[in-house]
């Protein structure tokens, strides 16, 4: 989680309060990649849920505080 909420500013309430937050958003993210939305990591040979996880990982979406995915 720290990952994820690197970007928060000291005495802001991070977007990512526990583990469920990060599984909705993955598998969100990864129907996105199912439905034809563009990857931003190289997702040649790897599954839309493996995509998603390493997009997330390197900040190449973001979860906002009421559930969307954004991009970065």
């Amino acid at each position: 989680m720290n990952v994820i909420n690197n970007d928060v500013e000291p005495g802001e309430q991070p977007p990512v309060q526990s583990r469920y937050s990060i599984v909705i958003a993955t598998s969100k993210r990864a129907r996105q990649i199912i439905g034809g939305a563009p990857t931003y990591v190289d997702g040649k040979g790897k599954k839309p849920l493996s995509i998603a996880v390493e997009e997330l990982y390197k900040s190449k979406v973001k979860i906002t505080g009421d559930g969307e995915d954004t991009e970065a």
